[in-house]
């Protein structure tokens, strides 16, 4: 099965982000496929490499880009959201005249059209978050 995968909350204030990175890596393992998984809302706090949790602590934006690398997934950040919320790569960066930028490896920021394909292109399109 095809699956496209929703996040809208942030990395360490709701369940959703731990849930949909279990949900697609367990998919992974079952040998399904990932079209592509949309940060929206919150959910493009995921996105920013500059998060730094205590050592103790899960690391969810490293988990995101680990997986991205082993498996080739597309991450995208919601533009809109991305830059209510500062999140910027070095093309928006440049664009909005900003001194720096801040995507996580393995995410890039796209607009709403990635989310319209992802649910086209996938069987399922499963949302994590409100």
């Amino acid at each position: 099965m095809k699956f496209s995968i929703m996040i809208s909350e942030g990395p360490y204030t709701h369940q959703a982000s731990d849930s949909a990175y279990l949900f697609t890596k367990a998919a992974l393992e079952k040998g399904h496929e990932i079209f592509r998984v949309f940060f929206y809302h919150d959910g493009v706090n995921n996105g920013t490499r500059l998060t730094t949790p205590p050592q103790d602590d899960r690391n969810i934006v490293n988990r995101w880009s680990e997986l991205a690398q082993a498996h080739k997934l597309d991450l995208v950040v919601c533009v809109a959201a991305a830059q209510r919320r500062g999140i910027v790569d070095p093309e928006e960066a440049k664009r909005n005249s900003k001194d720096a930028d801040n995507i996580a490896p393995g995410f890039h920021i796209s607009g709403l059209g990635q989310l319209i394909e992802a649910g086209i292109q996938a069987d399922r399109l499963v949302v994590f978050g409100d």
